[in-house]
C-alpha cells in the first residue's frame, strides 16, 4: 500500500485520472504482484508439513495475503481514482470543500498543507519532494555509494553473516513444556520444582501389550523377558504357585486384582480374558530434546524388534515426535519456497541476476534470523517453524522491490540507478518495516512464550530484511552493474545536453 501511495505522489495533479492510476500500477504493480505471489507460495508450499498446527497457520495467512493484493489493485485503486478527482476540483482533504489554489501570501507552511489546494511542484505538477524521500536522494544514497562506505558495507555483512552461521550451530530443537502455559501460571512452577528435585528421572514409559498374552506359558514369558531384560513379574506373589496353566493364572489373577484394585488398569482381564496389558519402565539421566528424541527411537525401535507386539507410550511423546522431524521440515520449506520464489522472480524480473540476488537476499535473511534466534533464546519448535515460514515471505518484500527498481530506471550508472531506487522506495518500504514493528510491538511485554517468540522472531525479520533491502543489496549491486547493461552513451549535443541539465535542475526541490 505504501510503495502505491509512492508511486500516486509522483504523478502529475493536472493529468486525467485514469492516466495517473495506469502510471502508479505501471510503476508498482510489477513488484506488489512478485512479493505477493511469493508470499502466498511460501506459504502454500508449506501445507506439505506434517504439523497440522502450521498447515492451518500457512492456509489462513495465504489467503489473507492473496485477499489483500486484490484489495490493493482493486478497491484500493478505486479510493485514489476518488482521490484524484478530489485533487482535480482542488477540495480539502477532510472536508471535501474547495479550497484556494495557492497560498496567501504571509501564511505559515501549516496553513499551506492544511488549508490550500496542496503542495505540488509547479514544473511537474507533482507533490513535493517528502523530506525523507530527500534524505534518502540527498544524502543516504550518495553516502551509501560511495567507495570506503561500500568496504566498510562489505565488512559489516562478513560479520553479521559470521555470527549468524555461529548461532545456527547453537540453536537448540524442541519446546520446553513450561513455556506453553503464561509467566504466572502454577504450571510453571511444577516444572520448576520437577526440574530442582526430579532431573535425574526422566519420563515414565508405558509399554502396552497390544494383544491378548498368555502369561501362563513359558515360551511366550521368555520372549517378553528376552525383549526387555529388567522386566519384574510377581515373583514373590506366585512363587509358591504353579501358574503354568492357564486356568490356575488366569483364577489367580482374578484373586490379585480383587486384592490389589490399583493394578486393575494395567490388565483388560475381561470374561476371563486378557485382551491387553501393560507395564512401565523409568528412564533416568533423560534432559536434553536430544536424549528425549533418542529415547523415543531407541524404545520404538525395541518395542518393533520384540516378538511380542508391544506399544510404548508417554503423554510427552506428542512432543518428542517433532524432536525428529522438526529440522529437515524446516529445511525442507525453506529450501523449496526459496526455490519458487528463484522461479516467480525469474519470470517477473527482467534481469536473471538480479533474481539471484533477490534469492541471495532471502537466504541471507533466514541465515541472520536463525542464528539470532539462537541468540536471543529462541528455540527451534513448531512456533519458531511458522514464523520462520513467515520469515521467508516478508523477506522477499525489501529486496525484491529495491531489485526491481534498479533493473526498471534508465540511469546510466548502476550507483545512479541504486540512488534513484532509493530515492523511489527508501521511505515507503521503511514505512512498512515501521508499521509492522509497531504492530507487533505490544507482544514483546507479554507473558506467554509464544507471543513474545512471535515478536522476537518478527522484529529479527524485519530488522534484517530492511538491513538488507536499504543497504547490503543496493552496495552489492553497484559492484557488478548486472542490472544495467550497456550504459547509455550520451549522444547528445552541448546545446541538448544544458537543456536537460536545466530541465533537471528546474525540477529539484529541497525541503
Amino acid at each position: 500500500m505504501f510503495i502505491l501511495i509512492s508511486c500516486w505522489q509522483q504523478t502529475n495533479v493536472h493529468d486525467r485520472v485514469e492516466s495517473r492510476l495506469s502510471n502508479t500500477y505501471k510503476e508498482a504493480a510489477i513488484s506488489i504482484t512478485i512479493t505477493t505471489f511469493t508470499d502466498v507460495l511460501a506459504f502454500y508450499i508449506s501445507l506439505m508439513t506434517p504439523f497440522r498446527s502450521v498447515r492451518s497457520f500457512c492456509l489462513y495467512t495465504s489467503t489473507s495475503i492473496l485477499f489483500c493484493y486484490i484489495y490493493s489493485i482493486t478497491f484500493f485503486g478505486a479510493f485514489l481514482v476518488l482521490n484524484g478527482r478530489r485533487e482535480n476540483s482542488n477540495k480539502h482533504w477532510l472536508t471535501c470543500k474547495e479550497v484556494p489554489e495557492e497560498c496567501p501570501v504571509g501564511q505559515s507552511k501549516w496553513y499551506e498543507l492544511c488549508c490550500v489546494g496542496g503542495a505540488y511542484d509547479p514544473h511537474t505538477g507533482t507533490e513535493e519532494v517528502q523530506p525523507m524521500n530527500h534524505f534518502f536522494k540527498k544524502y543516504y544514497g550518495p553516502f551509501l555509494t560511495k567507495s570506503w562506505t561500500k568496504v566498510f558495507v562489505i565488512v559489516l555483512y562478513c560479520i553479521y553473516l559470521i555470527i549468524s552461521i555461529y548461532g545456527c550451530f547453537q540453536i537448540q530443537e524442541g519446546i520446553d513444556l513450561r513455556n506453553l502455559a503464561a509467566d504466572d501460571s502454577y504450571v510453571v512452577k511444577y516444572y520448576d520444582n520437577e526440574k530442582a528435585y526430579f532431573s535425574e528421572y526422566g519420563p515414565n514409559i508405558m509399554v502396552v501389550i497390544r494383544r491378548e498374552f498368555p502369561y501362563w506359558d513359558e515360551k511366550y514369558m521368555s520372549d517378553l523377558e528376552t525383549c526387555i531384560e529388567d522386566f519384574k513379574n510377581y515373583y514373590g506373589y506366585h512363587a509358591k504357585l504353579n501358574l503354568s496353566a492357564e486356568d490356575v493364572f488366569k483364577d489367580n489373577l482374578g484373586r490379585f486384582l480383587r486384592f490389589y484394585s490399583d493394578f486393575k488398569q494395567d490388565v483388560n482381564f475381561t470374561n476371563n480374558s486378557i485382551y491387553a496389558s501393560r507395564f512401565f519402565v523409568q528412564t533416568v539421566n533423560i534432559s536434553t530434546a536430544l536424549d528425549e528424541m533418542n529415547m523415543l527411537n531407541k524404545l520404538r525401535e525395541t518395542a518393533q524388534k520384540c516378538p511380542v507386539p508391544l506399544l510404548v507410550y508417554q503423554p510427552a511423546f506428542i512432543y518428542h515426535d517433532q524432536y525428529a522431524v522438526i529440522v529437515s521440515n524446516t529445511i525442507q520449506n525453506i529450501a523449496v519456497t526459496t526455490a519458487v520464489m528463484l522461479l516467480i522472480s525469474l519470470l517477473l524480473i527482467p534481469n536473471p541476476l538480479c533474481s539471484l540476488w533477490v534469492t541471495f537476499s532471502i537466504a541471507s535473511v533466514i541465515v541472520g534470523v536463525t542464528g539470532f534466534m539462537a541468540l536471543w533464546d529462541v528455540h527451534l519448535d513448531t512456533i519458531s517453524m511458522i514464523i520462520l515460514v513467515v520469515c521467508i515471505g516478508f523477506s522477499v518484500d525489501f529486496s525484491a522491490h529495491i531489485s526491481y527498481a534498479v533493473v526498471s530506471n534508465k540511469k546510466p550508472s548502476a550507483n545512479e540507478k541504486a540512488v534513484e531506487a532509493l530515492f523511489n522506495l527508501g521511505y515507503p518500504i521503511l514505512q512498512g518495516a515501521v508499521s509492522t514493528i509497531l504492530g507487533v510491538v505490544v507482544l514483546s511485554a507479554s507473558k506467554n512464550y509464544i507471543f513474545r517468540t512471535f515478536f522476537k522472531i518478527m522484529f529479527l525479520v524485519i530488522f534484517f530484511g530492511l538491513l538488507h533491502g536499504l543497504t547490503f543489496i543496493p552496495v552489492f549491486l553497484t559492484f557488478f552493474e548486472m542490472c544495467s547493461g550497456t550504459p547509455a552513451k550520451n549522444k547528445s549535443g552541448p546545446e541538448e545536453q544544458a537543456m536537460k541539465n536545466s530541465h533537471t535542475n528546474n525540477i529539484q526541490v529541497t525541503t
